[in-house]
This record gives structure tokens, C-alpha cells and sequence, in this order.
């Protein structure tokens, strides 16, 4: 019984020094930073929230985003790539940036989003209820 417990544990030590030795997983900054503004847009439109917490999470968020922002910006791997979502992210500086394109704009980040997505009050005022 010893061997068969030495060589569970020599096994199991192998498994696990394959799955280190790669190294950790990299996420690129662009995607990063598409993640962290997804989550401040998601939390910003969050009704179940109450609206100190909401604003205390966003900041928090804000802070997060901002800072990605500057990585991906000066990071020369995302200026010189040329996959689709380089090319997008590059194409709407305001979108892509969004925390210092509201910063550069003196508007909220939720104010700023909604405008370059096109929705305003006088659009929704404008907007049908119906079924398509």
C-alpha cells in the first residue's frame, strides 16, 4: 500500500508541475479593459441597486477602468495590433476610453455612454411600445 500512495503522490506532483510550468494565463489589456467597462455600465444601469451603493461601486469601478485605460494606452503591443478589436477600439476613442473621455468631456460616465450609443431622453420620449 505505501508504493501505491508514493506513486499517487509522485503522479499528482507531475500533473501539477505540468499545469504551472506554462506560466500564468495573460489577458490582453484591451480585453481587460472591455470587461471593467462592461462592468461599470452594467452596474451604473443595475435598478436592484440602491443608489449610494451604486454610486460606490461605480466609483470604485471608475477607478479600475481608468487605470486599465492608461495600460492599454501605453502599452505598444495594443497600439500596433491589428485584430478587429484593436481596429474598433481605436476607431471610438470616446466608447473605448470611456472614463477619460468623461473626464476630457466633464460628464458623467453613464451620460457620456448613453450619448455615443445614441440613446437621449428626446428618443425614448419618441419610442414606441410595441411588439415586433
Amino acid at each position: 500500500m505505501p508504493r501505491t500512495t508514493t506513486l499517487l503522490a509522485a503522479l499528482t506532483l507531475a500533473v501539477s508541475a505540468c499545469l504551472t510550468a506554462g506560466g500564468p494565463a495573460a489577458a490582453d489589456p484591451l480585453e481587460n479593459m472591455e470587461r471593467e467597462r462592461a462592468r461599470l455600465i452594467a452596474t451604473l444601469l443595475d435598478p436592484d441597486k440602491e443608489a449610494n451603493g451604486r454610486l460606490a461601486e461605480a466609483q470604485v469601478a471608475r477607478r479600475r477602468l481608468v487605470d486599465l485605460e492608461r495600460i492599454a494606452l501605453r502599452d505598444p503591443k495594443t497600439a500596433a495590433d491589428t485584430r478587429p478589436i484593436a481596429r474598433r477600439a481605436f476607431a471610438d476613442y470616446d466608447l473605448t476610453f470611456l472614463a477619460h473621455a468623461s473626464i476630457e468631456r466633464d460628464m458623467a460616465v453613464l451620460d457620456l455612454w448613453l450619448d455615443r450609443v445614441g440613446v437621449s431622453t428626446a428618443r425614448i420620449m419618441g419610442a414606441r411600445v410595441g411588439r415586433r
